[in-house]
């Protein structure tokens, strides 16, 4: 009988601030792929997007007050702690790495919006040898499938990749891409920390230490 594989998800972002809509996503796909833990991995300094406003370290520290009370979520700050940009491609290289006398198998979670734009990263098609992509369609975008309209060079690489079953996840160390139906919760970080600025309220759309800690320290109020 084929040993399977345990599933460690990893859920990259610049998390500024993490909200519900994160947490949710999280707590899904711990059910739906049946993970072991689930990484929260907050961006450095990301090459692909803007700069986050706050901080790395009050990043770090509203993550750990979102997930403290959820045993299977984990922060990793690797990116946080590293100087010059964060590649997720060496990011999960160092996991392969420091997991391989453990039978793991790393599920990178990414949405629907930045999977489309995957022939833009740094060496993409080397992820495949790390991970399974778990795509997770956002707010405002078509649902992503097999038959979905791709680039090209992204549906050739992945057409042979695409599973449906979440038991072959565990089956295989890397290579796969699943598509994830989690509840979408219509939240994003612009939205929030523009209704700081406004003065408007923010409750009920991030855990109140998360907004307790923001407004403690004043961490989007002098934003421009």
């Amino acid at each position: 009988m084929k040993t399977e594989y345990t599933l460690i998800g990893i859920y990259g972002g610049t998390f500024d601030p993490i909200h519900y809509g994160h947490l949710r996503i999280a707590e899904e796909l711990l059910e739906i792929l049946q993970l072991d833990e689930l990484h929260f991995l907050p961006a450095g300094r990301p090459r692909l997007r803007n700069q986050p406003i706050a901080s790395r370290h009050q990043r770090c520290v509203m993550l750990k007050k979102a997930i403290r009370n959820n045993p299977k979520f984990r922060l990793d700050s690797r990116e946080i702690r590293k100087t010059g940009e964060s590649y997720s491609v060496e990011t999960l290289r160092a996991l392969h790495q420091e997991f391989s006398d453990k039978h793991v198998a790393f599920c990178f979670i990414l949405g629907a919006d930045a999977f489309l734009k995957l022939p833009s990263w740094y060496q993409w098609h080397d992820l495949f040898k790390f991970c399974h992509l778990i795509v997770v369609n956002r707010p405002g975008f078509n649902q992503i499938g097999r038959q979905a309209e791709l680039p090209q060079e992204l549906a050739g690489e992945c057409r042979n990749r695409w599973v449906e079953r979440t038991d072959l996840l565990k089956q295989n160390a890397s290579g796969h891409v699943y598509c994830a139906s989690t509840t979408l919760l219509d939240i994003s970080a612009t939205t929030i920390r523009h209704a700081i600025l406004a003065g408007k309220s923010i409750r009920y759309l991030l855990p109140d230490s998360v907004l307790n800690y923001i407004y403690t320290f004043h961490v989007y109020h002098g934003e421009k």
